[in-house]
């Protein structure tokens, strides 16, 4: 099984645990004389069943993650490097909108606002992290697609 595929079926029982909570939400009361329209029990064996494969997927994932390298540099090390990438552009870029909001005066008499940065270079700052991100991203997904899971 490649990576990739592990990471789907990641994905797929985060989905169906999350449903099954639900449905065991659902059918913990019923009213007196009736009966749930789903068996408790079952729906408990079957999300065990999936939060077990979860946990095995989930190790074996972050094994492959952490021994899988590309250039001396793990996919762990990789993965890192987006979250950051993702957090630091999210900052740049509300900074560069709230540094361009500078046309808010209503009359030529009002305080005149102007913007404490050059917005066109941090601008080019977000361009390049932008760039840098989709090839630290497009690298993840093609080392997910060629690796097999340990």
């Amino acid at each position: 099984m490649k990576l990739a595929e592990a990471l789907q079926e990641r994905a797929d029982l985060n989905i169906r645990i999350s449903q099954l909570s639900t449905r065991l939400q659902n059918n913990a009361t019923v009213q007196e004389g009736e009966e749930p329209a789903e068996d408790p029990q079952e729906l408990l064996k079957e999300l065990d069943g999936c939060i077990t494969r979860l946990e095995e997927l989930i190790a074996r994932i972050n094994l492959t993650n952490c021994q899988t390298t590309d250039n001396g540099v793990s996919i762990t090390q990789l993965i890192a490097k987006k979250d950051t990438l993702r957090v630091k552009l999210c900052v740049y870029r509300d900074f560069i909108y709230y540094a361009s909001q500078t046309a808010m005066r209503a009359a030529r008499t009002e305080i005149k606002i102007l913007s404490s940065v050059d917005v066109r270079a941090i601008q080019k700052q977000v361009d390049a992290l932008s760039k840098e991100l989709r090839e630290t991203d497009n690298k993840i997904q093609a080392l997910n697609w060629t690796t097999e899971l340990i």
